[in-house]
Protein backbone atom coordinates (compact mmCIF):
# COMPACT_ATOMS: atom_id res chain seq x y z
CA UNK A 1 0.00 0.00 0.00
CA UNK A 2 1.12 3.53 -0.71
CA UNK A 3 1.09 6.68 1.40
CA UNK A 4 -2.11 8.76 0.99
CA UNK A 5 0.02 11.93 0.78
CA UNK A 6 3.08 11.00 -1.38
CA UNK A 7 1.68 8.01 -3.24
CA UNK A 8 4.92 6.09 -2.57
CA UNK A 9 5.57 3.05 -0.51
CA UNK A 10 6.18 4.34 3.07
CA UNK A 11 9.32 3.46 4.99
CA UNK A 12 7.59 3.99 8.41
CA UNK A 13 3.85 3.38 7.78
CA UNK A 14 1.21 4.69 10.25
CA UNK A 15 -2.62 4.46 10.06
CA UNK A 16 -5.26 6.98 11.19
CA UNK A 17 -7.71 5.52 13.71
CA UNK A 18 -10.39 7.92 12.47
CA UNK A 19 -10.18 7.55 8.71
CA UNK A 20 -8.22 4.28 8.40
CA UNK A 21 -5.88 5.87 5.81
CA UNK A 22 -2.16 4.92 5.51
CA UNK A 23 0.48 7.62 5.73
CA UNK A 24 4.27 8.08 5.83
CA UNK A 25 4.95 8.91 9.48
CA UNK A 26 7.21 11.89 8.92
CA UNK A 27 4.75 13.44 6.42
CA UNK A 28 1.58 13.08 8.48
CA UNK A 29 3.32 14.27 11.66
CA UNK A 30 4.47 17.44 9.88
CA UNK A 31 0.96 17.98 8.42
CA UNK A 32 -0.71 17.54 11.83
CA UNK A 33 1.76 19.97 13.47
CA UNK A 34 0.97 22.54 10.75
CA UNK A 35 -2.82 22.10 10.27
CA UNK A 36 -4.15 19.78 13.02
CA UNK A 37 -6.49 17.88 10.64
CA UNK A 38 -6.48 14.96 8.23
CA UNK A 39 -5.06 15.96 4.81
CA UNK A 40 -7.67 13.78 3.01
CA UNK A 41 -10.95 13.98 5.00
CA UNK A 42 -10.30 17.36 6.64
CA UNK A 43 -11.55 16.17 10.02
CA UNK A 44 -9.51 17.09 13.17
CA UNK A 45 -6.54 14.78 13.75
CA UNK A 46 -3.87 14.57 16.49
CA UNK A 47 -0.68 12.62 16.98
CA UNK A 48 -2.50 10.29 19.36
CA UNK A 49 -4.85 9.30 16.52
CA UNK A 50 -1.94 7.81 14.56
CA UNK A 51 -1.00 4.17 15.12
CA UNK A 52 2.30 2.77 13.69
CA UNK A 53 2.15 -0.45 11.65
CA UNK A 54 4.87 -3.08 11.91
CA UNK A 55 6.04 -4.45 8.54
CA UNK A 56 8.97 -6.43 7.12
CA UNK A 57 12.00 -4.86 5.38
CA UNK A 58 10.89 -2.90 2.38
CA UNK A 59 12.89 -3.50 -0.81
CA UNK A 60 12.54 -0.82 -3.44
CA UNK A 61 12.12 -2.08 -6.94
CA UNK A 62 14.93 -1.49 -9.39
CA UNK A 63 14.82 1.49 -11.63
CA UNK A 64 13.48 0.96 -15.04
CA UNK A 65 16.73 1.30 -17.02
CA UNK A 66 18.46 -1.49 -15.07
CA UNK A 67 15.41 -3.71 -14.99
CA UNK A 68 15.42 -4.28 -18.73
CA UNK A 69 17.88 -5.59 -21.34
CA UNK A 70 18.00 -2.32 -23.31
CA UNK A 71 18.77 -0.47 -20.09
CA UNK A 72 21.62 -2.84 -19.26
CA UNK A 73 23.00 -2.52 -22.79
CA UNK A 74 22.94 1.25 -22.48
CA UNK A 75 24.82 1.07 -19.16
CA UNK A 76 27.44 -1.22 -20.66
CA UNK A 77 27.81 1.09 -23.66
CA UNK A 78 28.40 4.08 -21.39
CA UNK A 79 31.04 2.20 -19.39
CA UNK A 80 32.75 1.01 -22.64
CA UNK A 81 32.84 4.56 -24.00
CA UNK A 82 34.46 5.82 -20.76
CA UNK A 83 37.04 3.04 -20.90
CA UNK A 84 37.92 3.86 -24.52
CA UNK A 85 38.32 7.57 -23.70
CA UNK A 86 40.63 6.73 -20.79
CA UNK A 87 42.67 4.35 -22.96
CA UNK A 88 42.97 7.02 -25.69
CA UNK A 89 44.30 9.54 -23.12
CA UNK A 90 46.88 7.01 -21.88
CA UNK A 91 48.05 6.31 -25.46
CA UNK A 92 48.50 10.04 -26.04
CA UNK A 93 50.59 10.34 -22.86
CA UNK A 94 52.70 7.31 -23.90
CA UNK A 95 53.31 8.81 -27.34
CA UNK A 96 54.40 12.11 -25.78
CA UNK A 97 56.75 10.32 -23.35
CA UNK A 98 58.30 8.34 -26.23
CA UNK A 99 58.92 11.51 -28.20
CA UNK A 100 60.55 13.19 -25.19
CA UNK A 101 62.75 10.12 -24.53
CA UNK A 102 63.80 9.94 -28.21
CA UNK A 103 64.69 13.63 -28.14
CA UNK A 104 66.73 13.21 -24.92
CA UNK A 105 68.61 10.21 -26.33
CA UNK A 106 69.37 12.12 -29.52
CA UNK A 107 70.71 15.06 -27.50
CA UNK A 108 72.85 12.69 -25.37
CA UNK A 109 74.27 10.98 -28.47
CA UNK A 110 75.04 14.35 -30.04
CA UNK A 111 76.74 15.55 -26.85
CA UNK A 112 78.88 12.39 -26.72
CA UNK A 113 80.00 12.88 -30.31
CA UNK A 114 80.86 16.53 -29.64
CA UNK A 115 82.82 15.58 -26.49
CA UNK A 116 84.72 12.86 -28.38
CA UNK A 117 85.59 15.31 -31.15
CA UNK A 118 86.75 17.96 -28.67
CA UNK A 119 88.90 15.41 -26.82
CA UNK A 120 90.48 14.33 -30.09
CA UNK A 121 91.22 17.95 -31.01
CA UNK A 122 92.63 18.59 -27.54
CA UNK A 123 94.93 15.55 -27.74
CA UNK A 124 96.12 16.59 -31.20
CA UNK A 125 96.80 20.10 -29.92
CA UNK A 126 98.73 18.71 -26.94
CA UNK A 127 100.79 16.49 -29.21
CA UNK A 128 101.58 19.40 -31.55
CA UNK A 129 102.49 21.57 -28.56
CA UNK A 130 104.79 18.86 -27.20
CA UNK A 131 106.48 18.54 -30.60
CA UNK A 132 107.00 22.32 -30.72
CA UNK A 133 108.37 22.39 -27.16
CA UNK A 134 110.95 19.71 -28.00
CA UNK A 135 112.37 21.88 -30.76
CA UNK A 136 112.47 25.10 -28.71
CA UNK A 137 115.74 25.43 -26.72
CA UNK A 138 115.46 26.29 -23.05
CA UNK A 139 115.82 30.02 -22.33
CA UNK A 140 118.26 30.76 -19.50
CA UNK A 141 115.91 33.43 -18.15
CA UNK A 142 113.05 30.95 -17.96
CA UNK A 143 115.19 28.40 -16.13
CA UNK A 144 116.28 31.08 -13.66
CA UNK A 145 112.68 32.05 -13.08
CA UNK A 146 111.71 28.43 -12.56
CA UNK A 147 114.46 28.06 -9.99
CA UNK A 148 113.19 30.87 -7.79
CA UNK A 149 112.16 29.53 -4.40
CA UNK A 150 109.82 30.79 -1.76
CA UNK A 151 109.38 28.88 1.51
CA UNK A 152 110.50 25.65 -0.13
CA UNK A 153 108.19 26.05 -3.16
CA UNK A 154 108.94 27.23 -6.65
CA UNK A 155 107.74 30.74 -7.34
CA UNK A 156 104.89 30.67 -9.86
CA UNK A 157 104.28 34.34 -10.46
CA UNK A 158 106.55 34.72 -13.51
CA UNK A 159 105.94 31.30 -15.09
CA UNK A 160 104.62 31.29 -18.63
CA UNK A 161 101.33 29.49 -18.85
CA UNK A 162 100.06 27.50 -21.79
CA UNK A 163 96.60 26.14 -22.64
CA UNK A 164 94.39 25.21 -19.68
CA UNK A 165 96.61 27.39 -17.45
CA UNK A 166 99.37 24.76 -17.49
CA UNK A 167 102.97 25.86 -17.19
CA UNK A 168 104.98 25.61 -20.39
CA UNK A 169 108.12 23.50 -19.97
CA UNK A 170 111.33 24.62 -21.72
CA UNK A 171 112.13 21.13 -22.97
CA UNK A 172 115.27 19.00 -22.66
CA UNK A 173 118.08 21.04 -24.20
CA UNK A 174 120.74 19.75 -26.58
CA UNK A 175 123.37 20.12 -23.83
CA UNK A 176 121.38 17.87 -21.49
CA UNK A 177 120.83 15.30 -24.23
CA UNK A 178 124.58 15.27 -24.88
CA UNK A 179 125.18 14.74 -21.16
CA UNK A 180 122.69 11.85 -21.06
CA UNK A 181 124.28 10.29 -24.15
CA UNK A 182 127.78 10.50 -22.68
CA UNK A 183 126.55 8.92 -19.45
CA UNK A 184 124.94 6.12 -21.44
CA UNK A 185 128.17 5.42 -23.33
CA UNK A 186 130.26 5.37 -20.15
CA UNK A 187 127.88 3.06 -18.29
CA UNK A 188 127.50 0.70 -21.26
CA UNK A 189 131.31 0.39 -21.53
CA UNK A 190 131.61 -0.17 -17.80
CA UNK A 191 128.94 -2.86 -17.88
CA UNK A 192 130.94 -4.95 -20.31
CA UNK A 193 133.69 -5.25 -17.69
CA UNK A 194 131.26 -5.85 -14.84
CA UNK A 195 132.00 -8.71 -12.47
CA UNK A 196 129.88 -10.18 -9.72
CA UNK A 197 131.32 -9.00 -6.37
CA UNK A 198 132.89 -11.74 -4.27
CA UNK A 199 131.07 -10.43 -1.20
CA UNK A 200 127.67 -11.12 -2.78
CA UNK A 201 125.53 -13.41 -0.62
CA UNK A 202 125.55 -16.96 -1.94
CA UNK A 203 122.49 -19.01 -2.85
CA UNK A 204 123.19 -21.24 0.17
CA UNK A 205 123.12 -18.19 2.42
CA UNK A 206 119.86 -16.93 0.96
CA UNK A 207 118.26 -20.33 1.56
CA UNK A 208 118.95 -19.90 5.30
CA UNK A 209 117.53 -16.36 5.56
CA UNK A 210 115.16 -15.78 8.47
CA UNK A 211 113.69 -12.71 10.11
CA UNK A 212 116.37 -10.90 12.11
CA UNK A 213 114.48 -7.82 13.32
CA UNK A 214 111.30 -5.79 13.07
CA UNK A 215 111.25 -2.01 13.45
CA UNK A 216 108.06 0.04 14.05
CA UNK A 217 108.85 3.08 11.92
CA UNK A 218 105.38 4.43 11.15
CA UNK A 219 102.24 5.33 13.08
CA UNK A 220 99.96 2.57 14.31
CA UNK A 221 96.75 4.51 13.65
CA UNK A 222 97.64 4.72 9.94
CA UNK A 223 99.69 1.57 9.33
CA UNK A 224 101.25 0.60 6.04
CA UNK A 225 104.59 1.02 4.23
CA UNK A 226 103.98 2.00 0.59
CA UNK A 227 107.53 2.38 -0.71
CA UNK A 228 111.18 1.76 0.15
CA UNK A 229 114.71 2.51 -1.03
CA UNK A 230 118.18 1.62 0.27
CA UNK A 231 121.34 3.76 0.07
CA UNK A 232 123.88 0.92 -0.22
CA UNK A 233 126.98 3.04 0.36
CA UNK A 234 125.76 4.01 3.86
CA UNK A 235 123.33 1.12 4.48
CA UNK A 236 120.44 3.52 5.17
CA UNK A 237 116.86 2.50 4.46
CA UNK A 238 114.12 4.99 3.54
CA UNK A 239 110.44 4.07 3.86
CA UNK A 240 107.32 5.95 2.78
CA UNK A 241 104.15 5.32 4.73
CA UNK A 242 100.38 5.67 4.67
CA UNK A 243 100.81 8.10 7.59
CA UNK A 244 102.17 10.72 5.09
CA UNK A 245 105.74 10.53 6.43
CA UNK A 246 109.05 9.16 5.17
CA UNK A 247 111.50 7.65 7.64
CA UNK A 248 115.27 7.30 7.23
CA UNK A 249 116.52 4.26 9.14
CA UNK A 250 120.17 3.40 9.82
CA UNK A 251 120.37 -0.38 9.48
CA UNK A 252 123.69 -1.05 11.28
CA UNK A 253 122.68 0.87 14.43
CA UNK A 254 118.97 0.14 14.23
CA UNK A 255 118.17 3.83 14.83
CA UNK A 256 115.86 6.27 13.07
CA UNK A 257 117.97 9.05 11.56
CA UNK A 258 115.18 11.40 10.49
CA UNK A 259 111.43 11.56 9.93
CA UNK A 260 110.34 13.63 6.93
CA UNK A 261 106.98 15.30 7.52
CA UNK A 262 105.21 17.67 5.17
CA UNK A 263 103.04 15.63 2.84
CA UNK A 264 99.30 15.65 3.51
CA UNK A 265 98.61 12.15 2.12
CA UNK A 266 100.42 8.82 1.85
CA UNK A 267 103.99 8.76 0.52
CA UNK A 268 103.78 6.57 -2.58
CA UNK A 269 107.48 6.59 -3.58
CA UNK A 270 110.83 7.44 -1.97
CA UNK A 271 114.28 7.53 -3.58
CA UNK A 272 117.85 8.42 -2.57
CA UNK A 273 119.85 10.55 -4.99
CA UNK A 274 123.26 8.87 -5.35
CA UNK A 275 125.49 9.30 -2.31
CA UNK A 276 124.36 12.91 -1.81
CA UNK A 277 122.28 13.88 1.19
CA UNK A 278 119.19 14.22 -1.00
CA UNK A 279 115.92 12.32 -0.80
CA UNK A 280 112.95 12.47 -3.17
CA UNK A 281 109.40 11.67 -2.08
CA UNK A 282 106.18 11.45 -4.10
CA UNK A 283 102.73 11.54 -2.57
CA UNK A 284 99.04 11.11 -3.19
CA UNK A 285 98.74 14.84 -2.42
CA UNK A 286 99.89 15.48 -6.07
CA UNK A 287 103.34 16.80 -5.08
CA UNK A 288 106.98 15.76 -5.20
CA UNK A 289 109.33 17.00 -2.47
CA UNK A 290 113.12 17.34 -2.51
CA UNK A 291 114.64 16.89 0.97
CA UNK A 292 118.15 18.11 1.77
CA UNK A 293 120.41 17.42 4.72
CA UNK A 294 122.15 20.63 5.78
CA UNK A 295 124.75 18.57 7.64
CA UNK A 296 123.15 18.06 11.04
CA UNK A 297 121.15 15.00 9.96
CA UNK A 298 117.81 16.83 10.12
CA UNK A 299 116.46 16.72 6.59
CA UNK A 300 114.38 19.71 5.50
CA UNK A 301 112.14 20.15 2.48
CA UNK A 302 114.05 22.27 -0.01
CA UNK A 303 111.46 22.31 -2.78
CA UNK A 304 107.86 21.23 -3.35
CA UNK A 305 107.00 20.50 -6.98
CA UNK A 306 103.37 20.95 -8.00
CA UNK A 307 103.43 20.17 -11.72
CA UNK A 308 101.02 17.21 -11.51
CA UNK A 309 97.24 17.47 -11.20
CA UNK A 310 96.66 14.02 -9.71
CA UNK A 311 98.32 11.51 -7.36
CA UNK A 312 102.05 11.05 -8.02
CA UNK A 313 102.82 7.33 -7.90
CA UNK A 314 106.56 7.07 -8.60
CA UNK A 315 109.87 8.89 -8.76
CA UNK A 316 113.05 7.50 -10.34
CA UNK A 317 116.53 9.05 -10.45
CA UNK A 318 118.66 9.19 -13.60
CA UNK A 319 122.13 7.56 -13.36
CA UNK A 320 123.76 11.01 -13.63
CA UNK A 321 122.06 11.88 -10.32
CA UNK A 322 121.28 15.28 -11.85
CA UNK A 323 117.81 14.57 -13.18
CA UNK A 324 114.79 12.58 -12.14
CA UNK A 325 111.32 11.60 -13.41
CA UNK A 326 107.97 11.59 -11.63
CA UNK A 327 104.96 9.58 -12.86
CA UNK A 328 101.37 10.49 -12.05
CA UNK A 329 97.77 9.41 -12.46
CA UNK A 330 97.19 12.61 -14.49
CA UNK A 331 98.39 10.76 -17.65
CA UNK A 332 101.83 12.45 -17.64
CA UNK A 333 105.40 11.95 -16.49
CA UNK A 334 107.74 14.87 -15.77
CA UNK A 335 111.47 15.17 -16.37
CA UNK A 336 113.13 17.43 -13.74
CA UNK A 337 116.44 19.18 -13.27
CA UNK A 338 117.37 18.24 -9.71
CA UNK A 339 119.51 21.28 -8.95
CA UNK A 340 116.86 23.86 -9.83
CA UNK A 341 113.75 21.76 -9.30
CA UNK A 342 112.43 22.93 -12.68
CA UNK A 343 110.26 20.70 -14.85
CA UNK A 344 112.03 20.50 -18.21
CA UNK A 345 109.40 18.33 -19.91
CA UNK A 346 105.93 17.04 -19.07
CA UNK A 347 105.16 14.13 -21.37
CA UNK A 348 101.91 12.45 -22.38
CA UNK A 349 101.37 10.08 -25.28
CA UNK A 350 97.96 11.61 -26.00
CA UNK A 351 96.04 8.59 -24.72
CA UNK A 352 93.16 9.08 -22.31
CA UNK A 353 93.97 5.75 -20.63
CA UNK A 354 97.52 6.27 -19.41
CA UNK A 355 97.42 6.70 -15.65
CA UNK A 356 101.08 6.09 -14.73
CA UNK A 357 101.53 3.93 -11.63
CA UNK A 358 105.22 2.97 -11.81
CA UNK A 359 108.44 4.26 -13.39
CA UNK A 360 112.12 3.32 -13.55
CA UNK A 361 115.19 4.34 -15.55
CA UNK A 362 117.17 1.75 -17.50
CA UNK A 363 120.67 1.34 -15.97
CA UNK A 364 122.15 3.20 -18.96
CA UNK A 365 119.77 6.14 -18.54
CA UNK A 366 118.45 6.66 -22.08
CA UNK A 367 115.38 4.43 -21.65
CA UNK A 368 112.50 5.02 -19.24
CA UNK A 369 109.99 2.34 -18.34
CA UNK A 370 106.50 3.21 -17.07
CA UNK A 371 103.56 1.12 -15.92
CA UNK A 372 99.92 2.17 -16.11
CA UNK A 373 96.68 1.38 -14.31
CA UNK A 374 95.43 0.00 -17.64
CA UNK A 375 97.85 -2.99 -17.47
CA UNK A 376 100.22 -1.59 -20.12
CA UNK A 377 104.00 -1.21 -19.79
CA UNK A 378 105.47 1.57 -21.94
CA UNK A 379 109.11 2.09 -22.93
CA UNK A 380 110.24 5.65 -23.71
CA UNK A 381 113.24 7.19 -25.46
CA UNK A 382 114.33 9.87 -22.97
CA UNK A 383 116.03 12.04 -25.60
CA UNK A 384 112.95 12.41 -27.81
CA UNK A 385 110.34 11.61 -25.13
CA UNK A 386 108.78 9.22 -27.64
CA UNK A 387 107.00 6.01 -26.75
CA UNK A 388 109.08 3.37 -28.57
CA UNK A 389 107.50 0.14 -27.27
CA UNK A 390 104.47 -1.19 -25.42
CA UNK A 391 104.10 -4.45 -23.50
CA UNK A 392 100.59 -5.89 -23.05
CA UNK A 393 99.56 -9.01 -21.21
CA UNK A 394 99.13 -8.04 -17.57
CA UNK A 395 95.83 -8.04 -15.74
CA UNK A 396 95.12 -5.09 -13.48
CA UNK A 397 97.29 -2.16 -12.48
CA UNK A 398 101.05 -2.38 -13.04
CA UNK A 399 102.38 -1.85 -9.51
CA UNK A 400 106.17 -1.93 -10.00
CA UNK A 401 108.89 -2.24 -12.64
CA UNK A 402 112.62 -3.01 -12.34
CA UNK A 403 115.45 -3.23 -14.89
CA UNK A 404 118.18 -5.81 -14.48
CA UNK A 405 121.77 -4.57 -14.17
CA UNK A 406 122.70 -6.39 -17.39
CA UNK A 407 120.33 -4.05 -19.27
CA UNK A 408 118.57 -6.89 -21.10
CA UNK A 409 115.71 -7.80 -18.76
CA UNK A 410 112.72 -5.89 -17.42
CA UNK A 411 110.54 -7.24 -14.61
CA UNK A 412 107.01 -5.90 -14.12
CA UNK A 413 104.51 -6.64 -11.33
CA UNK A 414 100.71 -6.46 -11.46
CA UNK A 415 97.61 -8.11 -10.00
CA UNK A 416 98.23 -11.30 -12.01
CA UNK A 417 101.86 -11.70 -10.92
CA UNK A 418 105.28 -10.84 -12.38
CA UNK A 419 106.33 -10.94 -16.02
CA UNK A 420 109.88 -10.88 -17.42
CA UNK A 421 110.52 -9.10 -20.73
CA UNK A 422 113.47 -9.41 -23.09
CA UNK A 423 114.30 -5.85 -24.19
CA UNK A 424 116.31 -7.10 -27.18
CA UNK A 425 113.36 -8.89 -28.78
CA UNK A 426 110.59 -6.96 -26.98
CA UNK A 427 108.78 -10.05 -25.80
CA UNK A 428 107.65 -11.73 -22.60
CA UNK A 429 109.79 -14.82 -21.96
CA UNK A 430 108.72 -15.84 -18.45
CA UNK A 431 105.91 -15.26 -15.93
CA UNK A 432 105.59 -15.88 -12.21
CA UNK A 433 101.89 -16.19 -11.44
CA UNK A 434 100.83 -14.93 -8.01
CA UNK A 435 97.86 -12.94 -6.83
CA UNK A 436 98.42 -9.19 -6.33
CA UNK A 437 102.18 -8.82 -6.84
CA UNK A 438 102.92 -5.43 -5.24
CA UNK A 439 106.67 -5.11 -5.79
CA UNK A 440 109.46 -6.59 -7.89
CA UNK A 441 113.18 -5.81 -7.59
CA UNK A 442 116.47 -7.00 -9.08
CA UNK A 443 119.40 -6.81 -6.70
CA UNK A 444 122.16 -4.33 -7.79
CA UNK A 445 124.30 -7.15 -9.20
CA UNK A 446 121.44 -8.57 -11.27
CA UNK A 447 121.91 -12.00 -9.68
CA UNK A 448 118.65 -12.23 -7.73
CA UNK A 449 115.03 -11.19 -8.20
CA UNK A 450 112.67 -10.43 -5.30
CA UNK A 451 108.87 -10.46 -5.50
CA UNK A 452 106.54 -9.14 -2.79
CA UNK A 453 102.93 -10.36 -2.76
CA UNK A 454 101.16 -12.40 -0.08
CA UNK A 455 104.68 -13.60 0.75
CA UNK A 456 108.21 -12.70 -0.39
CA UNK A 457 109.99 -14.88 -2.94
CA UNK A 458 113.61 -14.71 -4.04
CA UNK A 459 114.66 -16.19 -7.40
CA UNK A 460 118.04 -16.80 -8.99
CA UNK A 461 118.28 -14.93 -12.29
CA UNK A 462 119.22 -16.80 -15.46
CA UNK A 463 119.08 -16.39 -19.23
CA UNK A 464 115.99 -16.26 -21.42
CA UNK A 465 115.91 -20.02 -22.03
CA UNK A 466 117.24 -21.20 -18.66
CA UNK A 467 115.11 -21.83 -15.60
CA UNK A 468 114.82 -19.10 -12.95
CA UNK A 469 114.96 -21.17 -9.76
CA UNK A 470 113.11 -20.26 -6.58
CA UNK A 471 115.69 -19.91 -3.80
CA UNK A 472 113.67 -18.88 -0.77
CA UNK A 473 110.11 -18.06 0.24
CA UNK A 474 109.90 -15.66 3.17
CA UNK A 475 106.58 -15.39 5.04
CA UNK A 476 104.73 -12.11 5.48
CA UNK A 477 104.80 -11.86 9.27
CA UNK A 478 102.75 -8.66 9.41
CA UNK A 479 99.47 -10.56 9.64
CA UNK A 480 98.01 -8.41 6.85
CA UNK A 481 98.69 -10.89 4.05
CA UNK A 482 100.14 -8.14 1.89
CA UNK A 483 103.85 -7.40 1.50
CA UNK A 484 104.06 -4.07 -0.34
CA UNK A 485 107.78 -3.66 -1.12
CA UNK A 486 111.03 -5.63 -1.14
CA UNK A 487 114.64 -4.44 -1.46
CA UNK A 488 118.02 -6.17 -1.34
CA UNK A 489 120.64 -4.79 1.05
CA UNK A 490 124.30 -4.26 0.10
CA UNK A 491 125.62 -7.39 -1.66
CA UNK A 492 122.24 -9.03 -0.94
CA UNK A 493 123.38 -9.63 2.65
CA UNK A 494 119.81 -9.02 3.80
CA UNK A 495 116.33 -8.44 2.41
CA UNK A 496 114.22 -5.52 3.65
CA UNK A 497 110.44 -5.94 3.49
CA UNK A 498 107.60 -3.48 4.01
CA UNK A 499 104.02 -4.55 4.60
CA UNK A 500 100.62 -3.07 5.40
CA UNK A 501 101.48 -2.79 9.08
CA UNK A 502 103.84 -0.11 10.43
CA UNK A 503 106.94 -2.35 10.73
CA UNK A 504 110.05 -2.66 8.60
CA UNK A 505 111.29 -6.26 8.66
CA UNK A 506 114.86 -7.41 7.99
CA UNK A 507 115.53 -10.96 6.78
CA UNK A 508 119.07 -12.34 6.75
CA UNK A 509 121.48 -14.82 8.31
CA UNK A 510 121.73 -14.97 12.12
CA UNK A 511 124.99 -13.66 13.55
CA UNK A 512 126.85 -16.97 13.94
CA UNK A 513 125.72 -18.27 10.55
CA UNK A 514 126.69 -14.98 8.91
CA UNK A 515 130.21 -15.23 10.37
CA UNK A 516 130.56 -18.79 9.04
CA UNK A 517 129.29 -17.69 5.64
CA UNK A 518 131.83 -14.84 5.56
CA UNK A 519 134.63 -17.27 6.42
CA UNK A 520 133.56 -19.62 3.63
CA UNK A 521 133.43 -16.72 1.18
CA UNK A 522 136.96 -15.62 2.19
CA UNK A 523 138.30 -19.16 1.73
CA UNK A 524 136.68 -19.42 -1.72
CA UNK A 525 138.32 -16.14 -2.76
Amino acid sequence: MNCAISGELPKEPVVSTKSGLLFERRLIERHISDYGKCPVTGEPLTIDDIVPIKTGEIIKPKTLHTASIPGLLGTFQNEWDGLMLSNFALEQQLHTARQELSHALYQHDSACRVIARLKKERDEARQLLAEVERHIPAAPEAVTANAALSNGKRATGDEELGPNAKKLCPGISAEIITELTDCNAALSQKRKKRQIPQTLASIDALERFTQLSSHPLHKTNKPGICSMDILHSKDVIATGGVDATAVLFDHPSGQILSTLTGHSKKVTSVKFVGDADLVLTASADKTVRIWRNPGDGNYACGQTLNDHSAEVRAVTVHPTNKYFVSASLDNTWCFYDLSSGSCLAQVSDGSENADYTAAAFHPDGLILGTGTSQSVVKIWDVKSQANVAKFDGHTGEVTAISFSENGYFLATAAEDGVRLWDLRKLRNFKSFLSADANSVEFDPSGSYLGIAASDIRVYQTASVKAEWNLIKTLPDLSGTGKATCVKFGPDAQYVAVGSMDHNLRIFGLPGDEKANADDDSAQDS
